[in-house]
């Protein structure tokens, strides 16, 4: 694939948040948790893949909202509106800090589970990695 789409495979929400964008956005990216990826030969740190969706491209990448605007604008006809306005500067802008508050609570939210609110290292910790 040309285009890759990273996200928290270890967190719930997360990984149904991907599962839906497979189903119904279907973008042009291999969907794939950053714990399985090649994060060396997609040039990506473990840190950067911790931090936020990221869509990664051979010419450059995007992460957070951004990333998701990506993916809408290379999806369907219909989702590319929406794409299109979320990458609008003004509603990036207002994205983000919705963004981190839906990370911050991801495990909160359906489909969220306990280890969606630990850092990746206390993940690996009790996994014993």
């Amino acid at each position: 694939m040309d285009h890759t789409f990273l996200y928290d495979g270890d967190c719930a929400f997360c990984t149904k948040a991907a599962q839906f964008m497979e189903r119904r956005i279907r973008t042009t990216a291999e969907i794939i948790p950053w714990q399985w990826a090649d994060l060396d030969g997609l040039g990506v740190t473990r840190a950067e893949a911790e931090e936020a969706v990221m869509w990664i491209e051979s010419n450059f990448r995007e992460s957070g909202p951004d990333a998701i605007a990506v993916a809408l604008r290379r999806a369907q006809w219909y989702w590319k509106p929406f794409g299109w306005v979320l990458s609008l500067g003004f509603v990036s802008k207002l994205a983000w800090p919705v963004y981190r508050l839906i990370a911050r609570n991801r495990h909160r939210l359906p489909g969220g589970t306990a280890a969606c609110s630990l850092p990746q290292a206390e993940r690996d910790r009790l996994q014993g990695n």
